[in-house]
């Protein structure tokens, strides 16, 4: 019996040229992760890995977006994309099998759209986190940091920004998270707290994890050695 293949086509039409194009996504059997960072990071066997499907690319005209992007442009965003990138796009097909080089061009070429167009700040945030953990999986830590500082500044803004729809617990327990991994410890603490403390905040996955992360900031100090803004929070 024929394995079954992981990746299936979808068709999609480009939000930019409006032209019909396959692109492939991995199926919910293989979407399995062997492991899970504290920020979200998955890991997958035999390189199955679903993210690196999310980009969807236009082999047309080079426009890349995920489901989650603007699904149709105005004239002007068309117009700017097309001024930055699209007038120096070279036809390509990135539909089949991607590899882990090719993921990453897949979202650098989305987070340039994205910000082509002035796309919302989440969408935006997203995609350079996935950027941080695609050189996360090589061991390219300076990139990576780099990427996460981006990414930080950027989920911030959603932050100050962009609330109202979105996840609030989450969005804080990330950039707590975030600032853990920067080294930044008395601001993932700032984060951490905000979450376990805010009675409104009902989500209690994320209290948990909140909890489990200052706690584990805690045990890399001695008492004495603790932050001040660190011993105010906790």
């Amino acid at each position: 019996m024929e394995a079954l293949d992981p990746l299936y086509t979808t068709h999609v039409r480009c939000a930019c040229c409006e032209t019909p194009f396959t692109t492939s996504r991995m199926r919910s059997s293989f979407k399995k992760s062997i492991h899970m960072d504290s920020d979200f990071c998955s890991y997958y066997k035999d390189d199955n890995n679903p993210d690196y499907y999310v980009v969807r690319v236009c082999p047309y005209c080079g426009f890349a977006s995920t489901e989650n992007s603007t699904s149709a442009l105005t004239e002007g965003q068309k117009m700017s994309y097309l001024a930055k990138l699209g007038a120096n796009w070279s036809p390509r097909d990135y539909s089949g099998k991607r590899t882990r080089q090719q993921a990453m061009e897949c979202y650098k070429l989305a987070l340039l759209c994205a910000q082509a167009i002035g796309d919302k700040e989440r969408i935006i945030s997203g995609l350079l986190q996935h950027i941080a953990w695609l050189y996360r999986y090589t061991g390219e830590k300076e990139l990576e940091q780099r990427f996460l500082r981006f990414a930080l500044d950027s989920y911030i803004s959603v932050y100050e920004n962009e609330t109202g729809s979105l996840n609030n617990a989450k969005l804080m327990y990330l950039i707590g998270e975030l600032h853990r991994r920067l080294d930044n410890p008395a601001e993932a603490v700032k984060w951490f707290s905000r979450v376990i403390h805010n009675k409104s905040i009902t989500d209690g996955a994320m209290i948990q994890r909140s909890r489990q992360q200052w706690q584990l900031l805690r045990s890399q100090f001695d008492e004495s050695e603790l932050p001040e803004t660190m011993q105010q929070h906790a």
